[in-house]
């Protein structure tokens, strides 16, 4: 009942390869859980029954930057977790993209202090606000549609080979 039925004898469809790639970027945002304080509940909220995050295509949350594409960074971020969070960042592979979920990451929130980061947006670049104190599960399934509409609207050629980074190697002798 799927696509093999359409396909019947020939076994064979005709597409553009930005269409495909869009598809299978769009459909398989692995995200990168950077829960750091209350907003984090809600974003684990968003993986229950109810909400079911499974739908998108975004279940696999990852702890390992280098295989994930989208940083939700959930809750307050202190100028001492802010290098970290960055160099989690620098970690993940290109295309990336970034949420800032709730009011405390998007602004400092209520934390006027020296110790808060008054908004990620001043390390890292942030690709959706997602609006709240703390937002709801369906406020993050929401940011996680608009970025799939997003990803689906880019070319292939927009992420042309770059030159990788070089990397340390480290020799025992």
């Amino acid at each position: 009942m799927g696509l093999e039925s359409l396909l019947k004898e020939d076994g064979f469809f005709t597409t553009k390869v930005d269409a495909l790639a869009a598809w299978a970027r769009k459909s398989s945002v692995w995200p990168m859980p950077m829960g750091i304080s209350c907003c984090a509940i809600e974003m684990m909220a968003s993986g229950d029954p109810k909400y079911d995050i499974a739908r998108f295509g975004s279940e696999v949350m990852r702890f390992t930057p280098r295989q994930c594409d989208l940083m939700i960074v959930a809750g307050t971020v202190t100028y001492k977790m802010a290098p970290v969070v960055k160099k989690i960042y620098d970690q993940m592979p290109d295309p990336k993209w970034v949420f800032a979920m709730g009011a405390c990451t998007a602004t400092g929130g209520i934390y006027r202090t020296y110790s808060v980061v008054q908004g990620i947006d001043q390390f890292l670049p942030v690709d959706l606000y997602i609006a709240g104190c703390p937002p709801r599960p369906d406020n993050l399934l929401n940011a996680l549609i608009q970025i799939q509409d997003k990803i689906g609207r880019t070319k292939v050629a927009q992420f042309k080979n770059s030159k990788l980074p070089d990397l340390n190697v480290i020799q025992n002798n």
